[in-house]
C-alpha cells in the first residue's frame, strides 16, 4: 500500500479555533465594557473630593440675570460669586436675542471675580 501526499491542508478545525477564540475575546471585552465583571474596590481612609459642581448663569430676552436659578443683578452675582472657588467652570446660557453689552457685563463680572474656566452654551445649526 502506497501512502499518498497531501495535497491540501484541511482549514475546518482551524477555523472551528479560530471562532471559539474570537467569542471569548469578544464576551470578555463586553464584561469588561459594560462593569458585568464584579470587582471590590479598595477603600480609602480620606473622603474623597466632592464633585466640582459647574456654576449656571443664565441671562433671559429681557436681559435679567439669573445665578443657580435664582434672580440676580450684577451686584448680586458678584457676591454670590465671592465664596466660590476660582477653579469652579461657569456656563453662561444667554438667550440670542439679548444686547452684546449685557452679555459683555455679565462676563466682566465672572471675569474681574478671577474665574476662568467660562463658557457659553450653544446650539447646534440643523
Amino acid at each position: 500500500m502506497e501512502e499518498k501526499e497531501f495535497s491540501y491542508i484541511n482549514m475546518v478545525p482551524f477555523i472551528d479555533v479560530m471562532l471559539v477564540l474570537l467569542v471569548i475575546v469578544l464576551m470578555t471585552g463586553t464584561f469588561v465594557a459594560t462593569g458585568i465583571i464584579p470587582v471590590e474596590l479598595p477603600k480609602a481612609s480620606r473622603t474623597q473630593e466632592k464633585v466640582m459642581k459647574t456654576g449656571v448663569i443664565e441671562i433671559d430676552r429681557g436681559g435679567v440675570v439669573y445665578y443657580q436659578a435664582k434672580r440676580v443683578d450684577l451686584a448680586g452675582l458678584k457676591e454670590s460669586l465671592s465664596g466660590t472657588s476660582r477653579d469652579t467652570p461657569f456656563l453662561i446660557r444667554a438667550d440670542r436675542g439679548i444686547e452684546l453689552q449685557r452679555f459683555v457685563e455679565v462676563l466682566e463680572t465672572v471675569k474681574s471675580m478671577g474665574f476662568r474656566k467660562v463658557s457659553l452654551q450653544t446650539e447646534e445649526e440643523r
